[in-house]
């Protein structure tokens, strides 16, 4: 096993043992509003909210290449031509 899996089992095992000891009711103030959730409840949902905000900020982004500027592969910056005179006249 991978170092980080075992972490990870680590870490979700610690969460599950801090939820289910914490299971009184609290009241928390939102804004105007007054509610009284299970602690249970309110830690599985910030754990919850955490893991999509971990998930969406972790999570690697798509580079899209646009072939008219110079690089290392087109050192022109012209679109690459792939047709031979051959393909084409096949084609047409």
């Amino acid at each position: 096993m991978r170092i980080k899996t075992i972490v990870l089992i680590i870490v979700t095992i610690l969460l599950t043992v801090i939820i289910m000891q914490n299971t009184r009711p609290i009241t928390f103030n939102i804004l105007f509003w007054q509610a009284s959730v299970s602690g249970l409840v309110m830690m599985a949902v910030v754990a919850i909210i955490s893991l999509i905000i971990g998930i969406m900020i972790g999570r690697p982004t798509r580079v899209r290449f646009d072939d008219s500027h110079p690089s290392m592969d087109n050192p022109t910056g012209k679109a690459a031509d792939t047709l031979s005179d051959e393909d084409r006249d096949y084609i047409n």
